[in-house]
This record gives C-alpha cells, structure tokens and sequence, in this order.
C-alpha cells in the first residue's frame, strides 16, 4: 500500500496534470501496487424536471460514454506520463448525476493456497450460481468482506501509514534532501509486474 504523503503527491500530480476542462471536479485518486485510478466528476445531461426515470438513466449513461469517447485521447496522454513516472496503469472513472462509473481497470492475478474448508465455500458459492469459477468467487469474497468492514479496513489503513512513516524516520532511512522531485517520488512501491497483469486504461 501508499503511504497518506505518496497519496497527495499523486492527487496533487493529476489536479495539476488534468486538462482544466476535463472533469468539473477532480473526486478521488487511488493506488495500489499496479495500478492508479482517477475518478473525476462530469455535467449531468440537461432534462426536464418530469422526466422519467428510465429516460434519466439513458441519459446518463449516454452522457459517461460521450465523455468516454470524447477525452480518450487526452486521458491517454496523461496515463502515459503517469504510468513511466509512477511505474503503475493507469484507470479512470467518473461520476454523473449521483452514479459512478468506472472504466477499464487491471485484473491482477492473485495468487494462493487454500484448504480444504476454503475452497468448499468457494465451491458452494458456484454450485448456487453465484461465480462461475474459483477465482470470481474469491473476488466476490473480497467485494462482501469490503461492502462489511469499509471502518475497519480504513482503521487497519491508518495503522499501516503510521507504522511506516516511523519506520521512515530509522537509522536507515534516506535524507529527505537526497529524493529527486517529480512523479518518481510516487513510485516507491516499484513498477508494474508486466502488462500480461491486466489491461491499462491508455486505450480509453
């Protein structure tokens, strides 16, 4: 994981790197060891007031895809510079009209042993119709464990950033004089495993 200083230094990148007419508002900037998705608030398509909800919706599905189609070129250029100063893909998202959307992201294979109780539970989870395989099990898993404990998990977070910014201030640690500025000081956490890990965004 990023460290709450590596996370404003990314935020603080994007709002500066961002065409000014790309989002009405810059949301949320997040980052894990492959991967940094940029989610940004857009216009809401103008409708009457007694429009139907049917029609709304359309409407603002249409409105995401225009946006998609319509900024791809400058979104690619900035994942670009992004992903050779921060060494991860980029992904990108947007929020219209109280709805979020998000775009190609990087499915990142996770490796790992379970036991025989393990997999039953994953096994159950197909035989109901819920996954159609272990591994979209395993991520449907995940998704409960983190619609469930979004408090804890922040909690568990902040523990973390705490633990390393005091192991930062060690005997071993580097002068901060000695970091050079620019995107690099985002990428600690190193480069991307490969482009076989999943798809980057820099396609639209």
């Amino acid at each position: 994981m990023i460290t709450a200083d590596q996370r404003e230094k990314l935020r603080g990148w994007f709002a500066g790197r961002l065409p000014e007419d790309l989002f009405e508002s810059l949301l949320d900037v997040t980052a894990d060891r492959e991967e940094i998705t940029v989610i940004g608030r857009i216009p809401e398509p103008r409708l009457p007031e007694d429009v139907s909800d049917a029609e709304r919706e359309a409407a603002v599905q249409g409105r995401i895809q225009e946006f998609r189609e319509r900024t791809r070129e400058d979104r690619v250029a900035v994942a670009r510079e992004a992903e050779h100063g921060f060494g991860r893909k980029v992904s990108w998202g947007v929020e219209c009209g109280g709805e979020r959307a998000l775009f190609t992201h990087v499915a990142a294979p996770v490796m790992t042993r379970l036991r025989q109780p393990e997999r039953q539970v994953l096994d159950t989870l197909i035989a109901g119709g819920v996954a159609r395989s272990r591994s979209d099990a395993l991520a449907w898993c995940v998704r409960l464990v983190q619609q469930h404990t979004d408090d804890w998990l922040r909690e568990l977070r902040e523990s973390l950033e705490h633990v390393q910014r005091v192991r930062a201030q060690g005997p071993d640690a580097q002068p901060r004089a000695s970091k050079e500025s620019g995107p690099e000081e985002g990428s600690t956490q190193g480069p991307a495993e490969g482009p076989e890990e999943g798809k980057s965004d820099t396609t639209g």
